[in-house]
């Protein structure tokens, strides 16, 4: 992974997590995908025998990781420069899909992201802004690099 592509992942990642943090108080129908991730990183660490009792703790721990996480996969869309776009959209659908779907299959609450179709498709719609905005960067990245 370069450095150029992970940087567009993580403004990526960013854009995800502004509109998620903006948007998930604002209504009892807007998704709460920190709180699948906290349910999820408590999961793990109780495999270990830990957990984190502090609720701000918590959060950040969640939100570092949903940003790292998020930045990574986003950078994949990088990996060539052929069709970012056509990446973008696939790899953002992919991820939202499978924010709405995997947390039932992994013995995580679903209700979160899933509990309505608008749960549901504003989940979907925020991973793909994110993949969006990471191929907006690239290609800004890419325009400024070439001669003039």
């Amino acid at each position: 992974m370069n450095a150029k592509n992970f940087l567009a992942g993580l403004g990526g990642a960013i854009v995800l997590n502004l509109l998620h943090e903006s948007l998930k108080k604002k209504s009892i129908d807007t998704p709460r995908i920190d709180l699948v991730g906290e349910e999820a990183l408590q999961k793990v660490l109780g495999y270990f025998g830990n957990k984190i009792d502090n609720k701000d703790t918590l959060y950040k721990a969640t939100l570092a990781g949903d940003l790292i996480s998020n930045a990574t996969y986003y950078s994949m869309i990088g990996n060539s420069s052929n069709n970012v776009w056509g990446k973008a959209v696939s790899l953002g659908l992919v991820a939202g899909i499978g924010a709405v779907v995997v947390p039932k299959e992994i013995g995580l609450d679903e209700t979160p992201v899933a509990k309505n179709t608008q749960v549901k498709a504003m989940t979907v719609a925020y991973y793909l802004a994110g993949a969006l905005a990471t191929a907006a960067i690239l290609t800004a990245l890419k325009s400024n690099n070439q001669p003039k």
